[in-house]
């Protein structure tokens, strides 16, 4: 039994990495400068984020995600600058991505304006092979993935105001390939581009309860499209709560609460709705933003993004 669950992880390996590539978060709309450099300072405060991620609860082997960021602006310039580290488990593989993301805004019109934004990023790769087939674990084509680094760049353009926000980006454009001895793909990274949108509607005069839609596009070759659909609402700017569907995927509740003005608890839970559903008990992600205004410059009203 055991050995058929290494297979099983093994094959979930080769196909997440083939296909999945980045880490999926469910709430992706609080969690943007993972996937786009321009967003780097955007919020016009130091914005801390840390999220831990479990995916299909039950299933050995299964991928588990960690993330921590910092960005802000840069004094009173047009230039931010952010930091991020993400920690991402499948099965016997454990991948370490550090980004420095640099970006540049420009004021297109009286409420929106325009940044861009690169991106620098380390990956270092690693294999278990004591969590292989025991028949595995003496193969030569699996002893030579421990610290496998590999360096990488990305780029991004973010429109945005206080309500409305547009981003096209590519976090990383170079294609890295390992192989084994048979030419078998072991870890293979391909180009991930993201497309995604949202808007802030006010639904009562006082402004006390906002509703939010939102939509995530990625692409990757030799993978079918990804679609995130989201809706959360927020009521008198401190809870949130939402749904959200990707495409062909998953269902999601989504839950947040703005516990002081800098100080925000964010909670997804996902259920899957392919076969993989009768096999986990669905996957969690909780995070935690905690920002620095500047003095005089407190954000009255807390942003959905």
């Amino acid at each position: 039994m055991r050995a058929k669950l290494f297979f099983f992880v093994i094959l979930l390996v080769t196909i997440t990495g083939q296909a999945q590539q980045d880490a999926q978060y469910t709430q992706y709309m609080y969690n943007t400068i993972n996937i786009n450099p321009a967003y780097a300072g955007s919020r016009g405060a130091l914005s801390i984020f840390g999220l831990y991620r479990t995916q299909w609860v039950g299933l050995d082997g299964a991928p588990e995600t960690s993330s921590f960021s910092v960005n802000t602006p840069i004094n009173n310039s047009n230039v931010g600058v952010g930091v991020s580290l993400v920690n991402d488990k499948i099965g016997p593989t454990n991948q370490n991505n550090i980004s420095v993301d640099l970006s540049y805004t420009i004021q297109t019109s009286a409420d929106f304006k325009l940044s861009f934004g690169i991106k620098g990023t380390g990956n270092i790769f690693n294999l278990d092979i004591n969590k292989l087939n025991p028949s595995d674990q003496g193969d030569p084509q699996f002893q030579d993935f421990n610290n496998k680094f590999s360096p990488n760049v990305g780029a991004g353009v973010y429109w945005h105001s206080s309500k409305a926000y547009i981003g096209l980006s590519v976090p990383n454009f170079i294609e890295t390939n390992e192989y084994n001895d048979n030419d078998v793909v072991i870890y293979k990274e391909k180009i991930n581009y993201y497309l995604m949108a949202g808007y802030v509607f006010n639904l009562d005069k006082y402004e006390y309860i906002k509703f939010k839609p939102a939509v995530l596009t990625k692409m990757v070759e030799g993978a079918p499209l990804q679609v995130d659909v989201s809706a959360n609402f927020m009521f008198y700017d401190r809870f949130v709560i939402g749904a959200a569907y990707r495409w062909s995927a998953s269902v999601s509740a989504i839950a947040g609460f703005q516990i002081t003005d800098g100080l925000y608890l964010g909670y997804g839970y996902d259920r899957e709705t392919t076969n993989l559903n009768n096999y986990n008990s669905g996957s969690h992600e909780i995070f935690l933003r905690y920002e620095f205004f500047r003095r005089n410059s407190k954000m009255t009203t807390p942003r959905f993004f």
